[in-house]
């Protein structure tokens, strides 16, 4: 099915091949270059994280699904390795584990009315409870809000990108746009802001903007990334979107700005720990956390930015 999904990922696979062979020439003239390596290792691991993007988008929506359960899963399981657990809350632990697949049914069933409460209200109410059954007291208020910010971040708004799977189609400006759809133009904007900041930061940056969580992260990074996920965001909205251009730019805006917010969130928890990466998993990037610290603002903010105006 050529459609203007197809024709995008063929994009993503020519820019690809573009770094990798730029990455490859400057390697032979500077093979000893640890920074090169790593962008090397970078790109590699963009090669099968656009390979698994798209035999996601591309097959039965029910295999999108799972994939995002599994990297759910595997994001929450990073999160808890991270923070220390008292034993006596394997149980909580495991409930807080189950909570996972369920709340994956309610968005393949598309119940929103579940989607949108299951964890912020019944698992609050249900954690703390399988808790107080212990009857262990001390580190208890810890315990119990590791364990519901863990699932709020790193499922229940990571299950955003996933709900934006079963919205129904809506008419777009240049055809039908689906969820398959929604959920590329979130991806590619949020991972392109987070690149476009570091090198417009790495190009123009002078002035910290919070030098004690991220030392990296720059005032003219910050607007850069603004400016370049905007104009993107103008471009392709109209093509990926039910969204008017000027709710497109908006939409750019909203997603550079708290696609930064969640990046130095997590950036916050990780110095709080005393880690530099949040894992291991992925050559280059570090643990799932560290590709996806962006997501856990942009993907709900963005899933209802959408709904409210086009659902």
């Amino acid at each position: 099915m050529y459609d203007i999904l197809t024709y995008a990922f063929g994009g993503i696979v020519a820019l690809l091949l573009v770094a990798s062979l730029i990455t490859f020439g400057l390697l032979r003239r500077h093979p000893g270059s640890r920074g090169l390596l790593e962008v090397k290792l970078r790109i590699q691991t963009w090669w099968w994280l656009a390979g698994l993007l798209f035999l996601a988008l591309n097959f039965h929506r029910n295999v999108a699904l799972g994939m995002l359960a599994v990297v759910s899963f595997l994001a929450f399981k990073e999160f808890i390795s991270l923070i220390p657990t008292r034993p006596m809350d394997n149980g909580a632990l495991l409930l807080a584990y189950l909570a996972i697949p369920v709340q994956f049914l309610w968005v393949g069933r598309a119940w929103y009315g579940m989607f949108i409460i299951f964890i912020p209200m019944y698992m609050f109410l249900l954690l703390p409870l399988r808790m107080v059954i212990v009857g262990e007291t001390k580190g208890f208020l810890r315990a119990a809000g590791t364990l519901h910010w863990g699932l709020m971040t790193t499922v229940f708004s990571l299950s955003h990108i996933a709900y934006l799977l079963v919205l129904p189609v809506r008419a777009g400006a240049h055809g039908p746009v689906r969820g398959e759809m929604l959920v590329f133009f979130l991806l590619v904007l949020t991972q392109l802001n987070d690149v476009a900041q570091f090198l417009w930061g790495k190009w123009l940056g002078r002035t910290k903007v919070s030098p004690r969580v991220s030392p990296n992260k720059t005032l003219e990074g910050l607007l850069g990334g603004v400016l370049t996920t905007t104009l993107l965001a103008g471009w392709l909205g109209p093509w990926f979107t039910p969204l008017s251009p000027l709710l497109s730019v908006l939409a750019g805006g909203l997603i550079s700005l708290f696609g930064f917010t969640g990046d130095v969130v997590i950036s916050a928890i990780k110095r709080d720990i005393g880690v530099k990466d949040s894992g291991s998993l992925l050559p280059g990037h570090g643990g799932i956390l560290d590709r996806l610290d962006s997501l856990t603002y942009t993907a709900p903010l963005f899933f209802h930015y959408v709904y409210y105006f086009c659902y």
